[in-house]
């Protein structure tokens, strides 16, 4: 049978002839506003665990975030590889390409998170050290994680990889509902599971929270692909997951690099949390709150980068390289300017965001610091998104590769150890910035070079 079939008119439409500010809005707000809501509920847990001003709940939250982040390893080697491959296939009229990846892309990640759950609880004493729990934090760390990983983490992957795959095919809008269901959820429940006048259960509350809204969210997700059966390309049908030589290759030439990407971001993570922890429980939930509170417009920015890779993914197929290129330059003045306003307003106003969040003195002042050295490096970093989403909408994962072990292993992890040496506690919040100021700079040098190969190819 032809692989080849007629595209949805309004798919066509979208990804060839819409005006590209418009195309840009259209599939970017939507991704934007779900990661938008995405770090609300993580600052959720944060602030509704911080009202009970115990540093050792709101220190519990913030140790095992890399665990968490660790999530996103799976989320992207099978959300981003297979989303990725079914742009580019849906770029070149190739739907049964399409299905057969958003098949495997799910079967996989179904899988992932069942064992991500096993490994962890067989080995959870050991991972709670790794994560840098102590004897006053590790009971309480190990309540959270009880809920977020052993019992979660199939639905809190499936949540993020249904999104990519419903994203894939332009249904930005849809996919961030269906993000955006769980996350408003988790916002109510966490004030009824965590607070004295509700269940009191302190960080624990805000892991069962978690748990309950993610599975509410994958729900979304099947009933939206019932309810579009006739016309969505997303398929969950078993016997089109089955092994494909040529679609595994696809995925995991995107989805590889990015998920080793994540992982060294745990790495990272797990870094910044040990030092921090050798300062004591205030400093490391101001690291916590600060963190968290940074993860709004990064995320923001993140959601512009991911937003329009359905759309980069597509012109590439299709060699419309010019209005790639176009699509691409337009996304980044935007994002630019955003993060240049908002380094300018969290530097300026640190102390009284953090104290939002912790009323606590020493936390307020180590947040502070925290906060303004996290701001910097906001503008650098938008840059190193954008460039990373090109790599992967083109299916270039070698180069996403490249970008992550330049950002983590030969910029900022050594970074870390440099300023901590230099600044005990205080410099590491500067590692990040130091690193994205140098990747920005070959993220543009990259880009401008791959551009004009495209041109040349399309001359």
């Amino acid at each position: 049978m032809d692989k080849k079939q007629t595209v949805n008119a309004d798919k066509v439409f979208l990804f060839e002839q819409m005006p590209i500010p418009k195309a840009v809005r259209k599939l970017a707000i939507p991704t934007i506003l779900s990661s938008l809501v995405m770090v609300l509920y993580n600052l959720a847990d944060t602030y509704f665990v911080g009202l009970l001003n115990l540093s050792k709940e709101t220190a519990a939250v913030t140790l095992a975030a890399p665990l968490l982040l660790a999530f996103n390893a799976v989320n992207n080697l099978f959300g981003v590889g297979s989303s990725s491959m079914m742009s580019r296939a849906l770029g070149q009229k190739d739907i049964e390409t399409v299905r057969k990846s958003s098949a495997t892309g799910f079967y996989y990640a179904l899988l992932s998170g069942i064992l991500f759950s096993a490994v962890y609880t067989l080995l959870q004493n050991p991972c709670l050290t790794l994560l840098g729990a102590d004897n006053e934090t590790a009971a309480v760390t190990a309540e959270y994680l009880k809920w977020t990983v052993s019992f979660g983490a199939a639905p809190a992957i499936l949540n993020v990889v249904l999104a990519y795959l419903v994203r894939a095919e332009g249904a930005s809008l849809h996919a961030s509902l269906g993000t955006m269901s769980g996350c408003l959820l988790n916002i109510i429940l966490d004030p009824i599971f965590i607070l004295p006048w509700g269940f009191h259960m302190g960080a624990a509350g805000a892991g069962l929270a978690t748990f309950i809204s993610n599975c509410v969210a994958c729900l979304y997700f099947f009933g939206l692909l019932c309810a579009k059966r006739r016309t969505t390309y997303v398929c969950i049908k078993p016997q089109m997951a089955k092994p494909d030589r040529r679609v595994l290759l696809g995925i995991c030439a995107v989805g590889i690099p990015a998920s080793i990407q994540n992982l060294l971001n745990v790495t990272g993570m797990t870094i910044l949390n040990n030092m921090t922890a050798s300062f004591g429980e205030d400093a490391v939930a101001a690291m916590g709150i600060s963190h968290k509170i940074s993860m709004v417009p990064m995320q923001i920015a993140f959601g512009l980068s991911q937003g329009i890779m359905p759309l980069i993914s597509y012109t590439f197929a299709s060699k419309n390289y010019g209005r790639m290129k176009k699509s691409f330059w337009y996304t980044a003045r935007i994002s630019l300017i955003f993060m240049a306003v908002v380094t300018a307003c969290l530097c300026f106003a640190s102390g009284t965001v953090v104290g939002m969040f912790m009323k606590e003195a020493a936390v307020v002042d180590y947040g502070t610091q925290f906060l303004r050295g996290f701001a910097l490096g906001m503008p650098f970093l938008c840059m190193d998104f954008l460039a990373v989403g090109v790599f992967q909408a083109c299916g270039m994962g070698m180069k996403s590769f490249v970008f992550a072990i330049l950002r983590k292993i030969v910029l900022e992890i050594p970074a870390l150890y440099i300023l901590n040496a230099l600044s005990p506690l205080y410099g590491i919040a500067y590692a990040q910035c130091a690193a994205e100021m140098i990747l920005s700079a070959v993220a543009v040098v990259v880009l401008m070079r791959f551009f004009r190969g495209t041109q040349k190819a399309q001359d």
